[in-house]
C-alpha cells in the first residue's frame, strides 16, 4: 500500500497540487473555458433533439469527409462541441469539464485551445485522406465513411490528456493513454479509433517540440545558445569587415595602427 501511495504521489502529486490550489482559490472562476465548453455541448445536445434542431446543428457544426474542404474547416471549431447522437451526452460533458478544466489550469487557456483545435483538425483531415486512399490501404476507409458524422470532443480530450501528462511528467499516464488509443484502433478499426490515434500523434508532436516543456529548460538553453552563436558570428563578421576596410584604405607600405 505504501509503495502504491508513493507511486501515485510521484505520478499525480504535481498535477493534484496545482489543480487543488487553483480550484480552492478561484472555484469555477479557475476554469471558465471548461465551463463554457461544457455548456456548449449541453446546448447543442438539447438543440439537436428539438424539431428541426438536428438540421440546424448539422448546418453549422457537423463535419463529414464528403463535404468540401472549406466547409469542413469552417465547421470544425463548432464540431468539437457537437456530441454524437448515439452516445450519452453525460459522458462528453464529464470528459470535457474534467479534462478541459485540468488543461486550462495546467497548460493555460491559450495552449488548451491550440491543442484541442489542432488535434481535432488533424483527425478531420485524416478522415478525408483515409477516404481518398481507399480501403486497400492500411490507413484507408471505404467510400461510405465519407458520409459518417465526424463530431465530438473525444479527439481533443485525448490530446489534452497527453499534453497534461507530459507537462506534469506523468509518464505512466501518458503511456497508458497512448496504449489505450492504439489498442482501441486495433480492436475496433473505425473512423473514431483512427482519429484518436492521429490526435495522440499530433499531441505528442506538440508536447515534445512546441508548447509543452517536457525537458525542463533544455529547449530554452538550446535557443539561447543559438542566439548567442548568432550574435558572436555577427560581431566577428563585423570586425573582419572593419579590418578589411582599414587595410583597403591604408596606403601600401604604411604601418597599420
Amino acid at each position: 500500500m505504501a509503495i502504491a501511495k508513493e507511486a501515485a504521489v510521484a505520478e499525480w502529486g504535481t498535477l493534484f497540487g496545482t489543480v487543488r490550489e487553483q480550484v480552492a482559490r478561484k472555484k469555477f472562476a479557475a476554469v471558465p473555458l471548461a465551463t463554457a465548453a461544457t455548456c456548449l455541448i449541453l446546448l447543442f445536445s438539447i438543440v439537436q433533439h428539438l424539431p428541426g434542431g438536428e438540421h440546424f446543428v448539422t448546418r453549422i457544426g457537423v463535419v463529414k469527409a464528403a463535404l468540401p474542404l472549406d466547409v469542413s474547416l469552417l465547421r470544425t471549431p463548432l464540431s468539437l462541441y457537437v456530441p454524437a447522437l448515439d452516445l450519452p451526452v453525460w459522458g462528453a460533458l464529464a470528459q470535457v469539464f474534467v479534462v478541459f478544466g485540468i488543461a486550462e489550469i495546467v497548460l493555460g487557456r491559450r495552449l488548451t485551445l491550440v491543442v484541442a483545435y489542432t488535434c481535432t483538425l488533424a483527425g478531420t483531415l485524416f478522415a478525408r485522406v483515409g477516404v481518398a486512399i481507399g480501403p486497400d490501404h492500411v490507413f484507408g476507409f471505404p467510400k461510405w465513411v465519407a458520409h459518417v458524422r465526424d463530431t465530438g470532443p473525444s479527439a481533443a480530450v485525448v490530446a489534452l490528456a497527453i499534453c497534461i501528462a507530459f507537462r506534469c511528467r506523468a509518464w505512466f499516464t501518458a503511456g497508458l493513454v497512448v496504449a489505450t488509443m492504439v489498442g482501441e484502433a486495433v480492436v475496433l478499426p473505425n473512423l473514431a479509433g483512427m482519429e484518436h490515434v492521429v490526435a495522440v500523434i499530433a499531441a505528442l508532436l506538440i508536447a515534445v517540440f512546441f508548447s509543452v516543456e517536457v525537458f525542463g529548460d533544455f529547449w530554452p538553453r538550446v535557443l539561447a545558445g543559438v542566439g548567442a552563436a548568432a550574435v558572436v558570428s555577427t560581431a566577428t563578421a563585423s570586425l573582419e569587415a572593419a579590418a578589411a576596410d582599414v587595410r583597403r584604405r591604408t596606403p601600401a607600405g604604411a604601418a597599420v595602427p
